[in-house]
């Protein structure tokens, strides 16, 4: 833990961090699930609890911020010394759903701590972001006045892709304008390890709808010289991968290597891959996960089994996800992914490929004083070095953050790790990380101070 020069800051979180943590059970008591709505009675619940806990650490100028159709965003600001840097600090307080209940061995949206670790839908992503802003906060300001500018941007729709961020900066651009952005949505190397996101990876979707006949007909009448469009389309979906599991999309981008290397042990227990389960794709598995494209099928829309008849059916769709890797144009890889799946329409069949979201994968720059002042912060928390890492989801808004503010420093941080099963059932929060984390963000705000 910090010594030395940072010491008060260690005794500031341990006194900070009892209420950090009842703010992050109280939000995940909220079932903040983006998906269910913009402006659903618990998604403004939880920017008002948010906007109340950022009044309490002492912030000012706290509100809402409101956009046409969008989930609202919570802001405060705190000025420091005149000259000192503006540093912004992003976390979302909306959702994912919840899934299969019966996967969950806790209770989604009450709280509970087991072995250290508090488990619960938000738990980590990224509730947890928001209480290690609050505890870093409350820590600096207990031993003084703060040593930079402190704007706080919490989202509500980072989970739906930021979809209304434009709109936003275009409307309250002015507030968020910063020396420093602070983007508390990542994760870190393992448990115990820190790290600091480099990269990241971008997106596409489509829909794609594949139709044989204009209605169903009698399989034993027709079956053998008609084709049903499920075995079209799962026979489409197949041509996304070759028999290696490598995307056979044509000319996507490979970013190179990783700086570190994932364990395969390790990876298998993180994902929860069942014996047998062979990895796909090739190369170095940390570079599969962060410097390579990866496409996944991530919903059917086809009859139910309970609803089956013996009858062909006529139409199938399904919705396709891929990866970019950093430097990929989101453009070029949409057009690319359009163009595979309209050429290889097995059987004459017709394919209509619906266009979906995009956003950018992004590469941050490490050479900068801010990224120096986490590193420091990191090491001093944990006791050890930390190290970089790529990450292979996606956070749209950090590019348009880049382009909004081409000026500012952006670092990737956050308190989850692969224990945490981010989106998954059952996720939770290591309780120390988050206190880690708090110390780590008051060191590094410290010093970028001057301090």
């Amino acid at each position: 833990m910090a010594d030395g020069a940072h010491a008060d800051l260690t005794l500031a979180i341990d006194a900070a961090f009892p209420a950090a943590r009842a703010a992050l059970e109280r939000l995940v008591r909220i079932p903040s699930v983006g998906a269910e709505g913009a402006d659903t009675p618990a998604m403004r619940a939880a920017a008002e609890a948010a906007a109340g806990m950022l009044t309490d650490v002492g912030l000012e100028g706290v509100r809402l911020l409101e956009v046409p159709d969008a989930a609202p965003a919570v802001y405060a600001e705190r000025s420091g010394p005149p000259g000192a840097p503006v540093v912004l600090l992003y976390a979302h307080y909306d959702v994912q759903p919840v899934g299969d209940l019966t996967l969950w061995t806790a209770t989604p949206f009450d709280p509970a701590e087991r072995e250290g670790r508090l488990y619960g839908r938000g738990a980590s992503d990224d509730k947890a972001g928001i209480a290690m802003h609050l505890a870093a906060l409350r820590a600096l300001l207990a031993c003084g006045p703060l040593p930079v500018t402190v704007h706080v941007f919490l989202e509500g729709e980072e989970e739906q892709g930021s979809p209304h961020l434009g709109a936003f900066l275009e409307r309250h651009g002015a507030l968020l304008q910063a020396d420093v952005i602070v983007v508390a949505d990542s994760e870190h190397w393992r448990l115990g390890e820190p790290a600091l996101t480099t990269s990241l990876r971008g997106i596409v979707d489509c829909e794609v709808e594949v139709r044989t006949a204009r209605a169903a007909v009698h399989s034993g009448q027709f079956g053998g010289a008609i084709p049903d469009a499920i075995s079209a389309l799962a026979r489409l979906l197949a041509t996304l991968h070759d028999d290696a599991g490598r995307v056979a999309i044509a000319g996507l981008v490979h970013a190179g290597t990783a700086p570190v290397d994932e364990d395969e042990a390790h990876l298998r227990e993180a994902a929860g891959m069942l014996p047998g389960t062979r990895f796909i794709g090739d190369g170095p598995l940390s570079a599969r996960l962060w410097l390579q494209p990866a496409v996944s099928v991530l919903a059917l829309d086809a009859p139910r089994i309970s609803e089956a008849v013996n009858a062909l059916v006529p139409v199938a769709r399904a919705k396709v996800s891929v990866r970019l890797a950093p430097g990929q144009d989101p453009a070029v890889a949409m057009n690319a992914l359009v163009a595979h799946l309209e050429s290889h329409a097995p059987w004459g069949a017709q394919v209509t490929v619906t266009r979906g979201s995009m956003s950018s994968p992004f590469r941050l720059d490490t050479s900068n004083v801010a990224f120096e002042a986490f590193r420091t912060g990191l090491r001093e928390a944990w006791g050890v070095e930390p190290v970089e890492i790529g990450v292979g989801g996606s956070i749209p808004l950090v590019a348009a953050l880049a382009a909004a503010q081409p000026g500012a420093a952006i670092l990737l941080t956050g308190v989850g790790e692969p224990l945490s099963r981010i989106h998954g059932p059952d996720e939770s929060q290591d309780l120390q990380e988050l206190r880690r984390g708090a110390l780590a963000e008051a060191i590094a705000l410290r010093l970028l101070g001057g301090g």
